[in-house]
Parts: C-alpha cells; sequence; structure tokens
C-alpha cells in the first residue's frame, strides 16, 4: 500500500533536517578556515578570502543549472549530486593544503558552491509540500538542523585541524568530505514528486523579467540579500579580525561556533513568531538585530564584543532570512517556482560572493571599525524599505475591505 502525500511530506522534512544537519556544517568549516588557509597558501592579506568568495560566487552560479536539474531529473537525483561534489570539494581543498597549492584550494572551495547551492534549496522543498499557512513552520523547522550543524562543523575543525601536522587544516577538509557522504543515504531515500507531476502546476507561468519587477519580490529579495550578505561579510572578517588582535584560532572558530548556534537555535520559534506577529516584522527585527550587532563590534575589540556581535549577528540572520524566505513564498505560482526560487537564491548568493571578497580587502585596507560602519547604513535603508512595503500592504487590505462592503 502506498504511503499518503501527508506521511511523505513529513518523513521528508526530517529527512530533509537530518541532510541539512551534515550539509550546513559545511559552510562553518569553509568560512571560519577559508580565510586562514587562503592567507597562508597565498601569502597575500588581498587574496586571503578569495576561496571563501569563490565558494559563494559557484553557489550563487550554481542556483540556475541545479533548479534545471531538478525540474529535469527532480529534486532527489538533484541533491545526491550536490553531495557528490560536496564529498569531492572537501577533498580537493585538503588536497589543495597538502600540495600548498592555492590554486587548488579554491578550485575545491569553488566546487563546494553545487553542494551549497542544493542545501539551501531544502528549504523550499519543505515549503512545497505543506499549504501557504504552513511554510513559516515547515521553514523554521528545516533551518533546525543548522543547529547540529553549528556544533559539528567549528568542532569538526578543533578536532581535525592538526590531523597533518605539516599541513594544518587539512584534515578539517578530509571532514567536510565525509559529512557529505554521510548525507548522501538520507537523500537517497527521499520521496518527491516526479518532475513532470511537478511540472503539472496550475495556470500560466508569468515572465521572470515580470515577477522580478513586483514590489512584493524585489521587497522580499532585498531583505534576503541584505541579510545574508552582511551576515557573510562580517562572519568572514571576524576570524581573521579575531587572529589579528591576538586571539587564538581556537577562539575565533568558537566565536564562529557561537554565531552559527545564534543562526539556528531561534528556529525552534521563529516559524511561530512568524505567524503571530507577520513576516514584515520579523524579518524587520531580524535587521535590527545585525544593525546592532555591528554596533557591539565598534564598541570594543576585547573577546566579549567579538563573541557578542557574532551572537547578534546570527540572531539577525535567522529571523532576517527565515523571514524574506516566506516573503518570497508569496510572490509565485507552482508553475514559478523553480525559477523564482532560483532566482531570489542567484541575487542573494551573488552579493554574498562580493561581500565576502570585500571584506577581506575592507579589513586589509580599513580595518574591523570600517567594516561594522559600513553595514549601517545598509541596514537603515533596507528597514525603510520593508516600512514601505509594510504601509503599501496595509493600504491595499483597507481599500480591499472597503471595496467589500
Amino acid at each position: 500500500m502506498s504511503s499518503s502525500p501527508l506521511s511523505d511530506a513529513q518523513r521528508n522534512v526530517w529527512l530533509l533536517v537530518a541532510a541539512q544537519s551534515l550539509g550546513a556544517a559545511a559552510p562553518p568549516i569553509l568560512i571560519s578556515l577559508g580565510g586562514l588557509v587562503g592567507q597562508m597558501l597565498s601569502g597575500s592579506a588581498a587574496l586571503a578570502t578569495l576561496p571563501v568568495s569563490l565558494y559563494h560566487l559557484g553557489l550563487a552560479l550554481s542556483t540556475l543549472p541545479a533548479a534545471l536539474l531538478m525540474r529535469r531529473l527532480g529534486r532527489r537525483a538533484a541533491y545526491c549530486l550536490g553531495a557528490v561534489l560536496g564529498m569531492a570539494s572537501g577533498l580537493l581543498a585538503a588536497v589543495g593544503v597538502l600540495e600548498g597549492s592555492f590554486a587548488t584550494f579554491c578550485i575545491g572551495t569553488a566546487l563546494a558552491g553545487f553542494y551549497g547551492a542544493c542545501v539551501q534549496n531544502y528549504r523550499f522543498a519543505a515549503s512545497d509540500a505543506v499549504s501557504a499557512e504552513q511554510r513559516p513552520q515547515a521553514i523554521s523547522r528545516i533551518m533546525v538542523g543548522g543547529l547540529v550543524a553549528a556544533v559539528i562543523g567549528p568542532q569538526l575543525v578543533i578536532w581535525t585541524r592538526d590531523a597533518w601536522p605539516a599541513a594544518p587544516f587539512a584534515g578539517s577538509f578530509v571532514g567536510q568530505a565525509a559529512l557529505a557522504l554521510l548525507a548522501l543515504p538520507l537523500l537517497w531515500r527521499l520521496r518527491m514528486p516526479a518532475p513532470q507531476a511537478e511540472q503539472q502546476a496550475d495556470g500560466p507561468a508569468r515572465p521572470l523579467a515580470v515577477i522580478a519587477r513586483t514590489p512584493r519580490f524585489i521587497v522580499a529579495a532585498m531583505a534576503g540579500v541584505v541579510s545574508y550578505g552582511l551576515m557573510s561579510f562580517l562572519m568572514t572578517a571576524a576570524p581573521m579580525a579575531m587572529v589579528g588582535c591576538g586571539f587564538t584560532v581556537g577562539e575565533a572558530a568558537l566565536g564562529i561556533q557561537w554565531h552559527v548556534l545564534a543562526m539556528f537555535v531561534p528556529s525552534f520559534f521563529t516559524g511561530r513568531l512568524i505567524a503571530r506577529w507577520g513576516k514584515v516584522t520579523i524579518t524587520a527585527l531580524g535587521l535590527a538585530l545585525i544593525g546592532a550587532s555591528g554596533l557591539m563590534a565598534l564598541m570594543g575589540l576585547q573577546l566579549q564584543h567579538f563573541w557578542g556581535s557574532l551572537v547578534l549577528l546570527g540572531l539577525g540572520w535567522n529571523f532576517g532570512f527565515i523571514g524574506a524566505t516566506a516573503m518570497v513564498t508569496e510572490t509565485y505560482t507552482a508553475a514559478e517556482r523553480a525559477k523564482v526560487q532560483a532566482l531570489n537564491d542567484f541575487l542573494i548568493f551573488g552579493t554574498v560572493a562580493v561581500a565576502s571578497f570585500g571584506s577581506g580587502h575592507l579589513l586589509g585596507a580599513s580595518g574591523w571599525d570600517a567594516i561594522n560602519l559600513l553595514m549601517l547604513p545598509l541596514v537603515g535603508a533596507a528597514l525603510l524599505m520593508l516600512g514601505a512595503h509594510a504601509w503599501r500592504e496595509r493600504s491595499r487590505a483597507g481599500t480591499s475591505a472597503l471595496a467589500g462592503r
């Protein structure tokens, strides 16, 4: 007897939570070590964050091909291919460290981007399987998997960084490959609709250019871009800034661990907060917390300032990114979902790639304070756009209510 669509959806959600807990551990490894290994292999502060930027660029460039593969082969096949490439990328990065090859290391981090694009799509796979009212909760549930990743990633760095004394951190990238291998059987057990069934959507699909010009999509995508872009901008520079201020690599990795915990722990209740207070309100709260993280960083260069800033940054990312994702799900029909989801993630992670590379340049040229000062006007502009959007939606709702009388 075949299982019901509801039981399949619930099963898929929990498998995706487990896969997220393994797949989401890769970015903390890449981000916490990418700048340090990049500086060690290149010998240049200006090129130090290039490997992290290439990871984000690879992720951004992979969103559209990954979406095409999902439409042709189905999500399960695309996700499994992503895990295989995740294994290959970790091993290639480790080879780069062992051989002292900056180019090989960069190729490994760039290749990890396709796996990252698939992992980022898990949240949409969960939201597409439930009703509109349940989407924020489904997205939050998937993001809870990142809580496990928040422990696995940084701890793996600490446990394996000296596996090869002559090649620091090579063992951490082998560990990254092992995590992708563990995710593979989980992804293979997913029961996703056949690609043909997903394409039998209701109604005609609007051109992507038309959707991209709608105010709802612009505001939702902007909120995601600012939330994720600024988080990456600060998170990439923080480990190098901490080491530059005399703190150890272990203290920097623990700071990233606290940051990633703050990114995902609120996922237990973010969906309920959105249901109670609304998507725009929670997204705005997230952006305000990101601004507060910059202010905390400007208060001093002690360990508590770095860690406190990273915790606020993680909390702000959670509310801002989950809220923005929930807003995006209201901008498309079933026939439009694949291309709109891909465009949204392309905009977010293209910005993240630029932000992560720019943070290394800015840190070397102007310092940690300049990075935190630069982000404050961007937060203010995003909050103004959200406020204007909320006012428009309220006015539209009021006009509709009057017309219905």
